[in-house]
């Protein structure tokens, strides 16, 4: 009995001593923990975006029309709570008129990155003037989301640019795609093109687009013409055009040169069986139809933006921007609409990922990388529905929509499976 006895108190023993050894290995470690320093959340109380755009001079069209929509996409975000990740951190804009030039905006950069302390710069729309911004932002890590369209930007090892619209290349290449399937579908093809186009770097890189595309489907140019971009009177163009005798023009305009245009055309009766524009800028847009008015009837532009996508934000933020503007929003108000959005999922997923430094350069560019957006705001105002950056910066899922005049006013024809109406072929 006593045996027994003294056994289990030996056993009990044991037990106690591991339970003691336990509590004070765990005891230990709880006391550590609570010494050791926890890693706080960033107190983000405000996000600055700068946004430099041409609102005079030469382009400023473009830069108002781009400005009235970062203001009306930054008051729904801040209107929604804001960043919600960041403890509804909301956005602050902080406006930069570049003047048309690319010493303007160069200098509008180094005002917000220096100045302003900026986490994000949206802009310039002209892409020679994007370029000098990047001089500026990165070496400071700061993010550029670019609405310039010529290709180089994305091309030159830049770490800390986003570029959602199609890139003027594939604009040309969609100009030409869209013509192409208009004549097949009347039997008939291209035989004598024509390529006309300032002689900016725009207007040659899309221009290059157009004829890369014509080449590869082995068409032959019969001329291509350019034109300076301060051009005052295209009569001689439309009397070259002529001398060629093509079936097909295709034109890389801005704005003011393609008003000229379409009223040359128009005044010196030039016959051709269709007119083709690319680049999102000119012909097709509201401003052109004020400006020109019957003469750009029937002539067509590619555009980064489908106003007419019929997802129902993209139906009310329409709806919301005519209100407001009076006008139909196309290429550099769609544009920022689509930016601006991807900016706030970004925000929100570097809140979530990075909360002790979320607009840190390179936490945000990464989380810009990871993003792939099938739904929300900046996919229902996205041309194809999806954003999803390659490692340069562009969208991978990138795409352009054709708009033609009919009764003056833009409509939607290519892609041809989204058409709201049948695009009008040939010119009467």
């Amino acid at each position: 009995m006593n045996s027994r006895c003294n056994g289990l108190t030996k056993l009990q023993a044991i037990v106690v001593v591991i339970v003691l050894v336990i509590g004070v290995a765990v005891g230990g470690i709880f006391a550590i923990t609570l010494l050791q320093p926890t890693t706080p959340t960033a107190k983000v109380e405000e996000i600055r975006v700068g946004l430099v755009e041409p609102l005079t001079g030469t382009y400023a069209v473009f830069g108002n029309e781009a400005k009235m929509a970062a203001e009306l996409i930054v008051e729904q975000i801040n209107a929604q709570g804001g960043i919600k990740s960041l403890g509804g951190a909301k956005i602050k804009l902080i406006v930069e008129d570049s003047k048309s030039t690319a010493d303007g905006a160069r200098l509008a950069a180094e005002k917000l990155v220096s100045v302003d302390r900026v986490n994000v710069i949206v802009g310039a729309f002209i892409s020679a003037h994007t370029l000098t911004m990047l001089d500026v932002t990165e070496p400071n890590k700061v993010i550029v989301m670019a609405d310039a369209l010529v290709d180089y930007l994305t091309a030159r090892g830049f770490k800390y640019i986003v570029r959602l619209p199609p890139k003027a290349s594939v604009h040309g290449a969609t100009a030409v795609d869209f013509v192409v399937g208009l004549m097949k579908q009347k039997g008939e093809k291209i035989t004598r093109p024509v390529l006309v186009h300032f002689d900016g770097l725009f207007g040659e890189v899309t221009g290059d687009g157009v004829y890369q595309r014509l080449r590869d489907l082995g068409i032959k140019l019969v001329d291509r013409i350019k034109y300076p971009t301060d051009i005052t009177d295209m009569a001689p163009i439309i009397e070259r055009i002529k001398a060629a005798e093509p079936d097909v023009v295709f034109v890389v305009p801005y704005f003011a040169d393609s008003v000229l245009f379409a009223k040359a055309v128009k005044t010196l009766g030039l016959k051709v069986k269709f007119i083709a524009a690319a680049g999102g800028t000119g012909l097709a847009d509201p401003d052109s139809i004020k400006a020109a008015g019957d003469a750009v009837e029937l002539m067509t532009n590619t555009y980064s933006y489908d106003p007419f996508l019929p997802t129902e934000y993209n139906k009310k933020l329409v709806e919301d921007f005519r209100k407001r503007y009076g006008k139909l929003p196309t290429e550099a108000a769609g544009i920022i609409f689509y930016t601006l959005w991807t900016l706030k999922e970004g925000l929100e997923l570097s809140g979530q990922k990075y909360p002790q430094d979320p607009l840190n350069g390179d936490n945000l560019m990464a989380c810009f990388m990871e993003l792939d957006l099938k739904s929300g705001p900046a996919a229902e105002t996205y041309p194809t529905g999806r954003i999803k950056l390659l490692p340069n910066g562009d969208n991978m899922y990138a795409g352009a929509v054709v708009l033609q005049v009919q009764g003056g006013k833009p409509v939607l024809v290519y892609p041809f499976e989204k058409a709201q109406a049948s695009a009008i072929y040939p010119r009467p």
